[in-house]
């Protein structure tokens, strides 16, 4: 391992023990950073309350400092990551985010050295994002090339490091000693779309792209009566979503066309990695059409297993789909919240490549599999956080 800086750091995310998309990325990364030998603290914003609680990287145990009052931990952030440095009396620190840069607010963000790694799933770069990333003290660490390119259109310099996967995301063909259509009680003989989406909306409008996916499907379904849909997400939208089962009625699916992943062990996020790995090789295809991803780790987790991906030609994941996948156009969206667009994938474009998806048959994508190497959580590690960190610690 070549040599690198150490330091001190603090990681402002969801905690890395709770079962979300940052969750699971905060894990990945800060195991490998105390495993390297840096001090590293988590500053929560979500999966830790009331307490200072620790987590067990593997390599050492790793202080979790509780979320605040304010929904974003605006207001113990700044105070907790200089406790930290503090403790550790190290002049080389940095203050690490993972979240939607524009909820960062307050001046005593401006008295830290930060480094933010961004989602930006707009188009243009939404106005409170880019002047957060146009700080002097920041420096953003763009999570798509996408995102990258969109900054230094703005004059904004930042530092390419996309997600990751783990290795327990390949081929797997049983879960728990069945096959993972048994699993989900589908026939092995169905040709099985899949989605793997987080059910939160704003009012009317779901960056998921719930309605039109399920709008598509159900089109596509009516050829071919062979077709489930898999869906892995909050069937009841307990979290702001939608009750998905309400727009199943809305657009003609029955009951034997769409299975839903047990409710109480995803609400509990006690489903493994393992186990999804299983039900990503379980699909024929991932369909991951949205109105714009930041990153969208679904897409490599599910490639990574062999499955083809439908996704948008838009944002991270116009780059994230291989050749044996399918990229769906769309039409622009204004988000008056961000003063930037979105982009609402085409109905006929996602049932035409559901149609080629369909042609292409059964069977693991080599393709696929080969693509998703890039994004291997060591890989991404070595290659990009290590140069990073050294860099940034000042």
């Amino acid at each position: 391992m070549s040599k690198q800086k150490r330091g001190t750091i603090s990681w402002y995310s969801n905690s890395p023990s709770a079962p979300t998309g940052y969750g699971v990325q905060s894990e990945q990364v800060l195991k490998r950073l105390v495993r390297d030998g840096h001090s590293v603290a988590v500053l929560s914003n979500y999966g830790q309350d009331g307490t200072i609680g620790s987590w067990d990287s593997g390599f050492g145990k790793v202080r979790v400092y509780p979320r605040g009052a304010d929904p974003y931990s605006q207001d113990v952030t700044p105070l907790n990551h200089m406790h930290w440095v503090n403790e550790n009396d190290n002049a080389s620190n940095v203050l690490i985010t993972l979240y939607d840069a524009w909820v960062l607010k307050g001046k005593r963000f401006d008295e830290l050295n930060i480094a933010s790694w961004i989602p930006i799933d707009h188009l243009p770069v939404p106005p409170k994002v880019a002047q957060w990333c146009n700080k002097p003290n920041v420096t953003p660490l763009a999570m798509s090339k996408y995102g990258q390119t969109q900054l230094q259109e703005l004059g904004i310099d930042s530092i390419y490091i996309p997600h990751a996967f783990e290795p327990v995301f390949k081929p797997t063909e049983t879960i728990q000693g069945v096959t993972g259509r048994q699993f989900i009680g589908v026939d092995e003989s169905r040709f099985v779309v899949g989605m793997n989406a987080a059910n939160k909306a704003s009012g009317s409008l779901h960056r998921k792209a719930f309605s039109e996916n399920f709008l598509a499907f159900s089109l596509f379904a009516k050829r071919h009566p062979d077709a489930v849909l898999y869906v892995h997400s909050d069937v009841f939208g307990a979290y702001g979503g939608w009750n998905l089962t309400q727009l199943c009625e809305a657009v003609g699916l029955s009951k034997d066309q769409v299975v839903f992943v047990d409710p109480i062990p995803y609400l509990h996020g006690s489903i493994g990695q393992d186990v999804l790995a299983g039900l990503y090789t379980a699909m024929d295809v991932l369909l991951a059409t949205s109105y714009g991803e930041g990153f969208g780790v679904a897409t490599i987790e599910a490639q990574a297993c062999g499955t083809p991906v439908i996704g948008s030609n838009f944002a991270a994941t116009a780059e994230l789909v291989s050749d044996d996948g399918w990229l769906v156009e769309g039409q622009p969206l204004f988000d008056a919240g961000q003063s930037a667009f979105y982009n609402i994938p085409s109905v006929p474009g996602i049932v035409d490549a559901l149609e080629q998806a369909y042609a292409r048959g059964r069977g693991r994508s080599e393709t696929s599999l080969k693509f998703a190497k890039n994004f291997a959580a060591e890989h991404v590690y070595k290659t990009h956080w290590m140069p990073a960190i050294t860099k940034l610690l000042k």
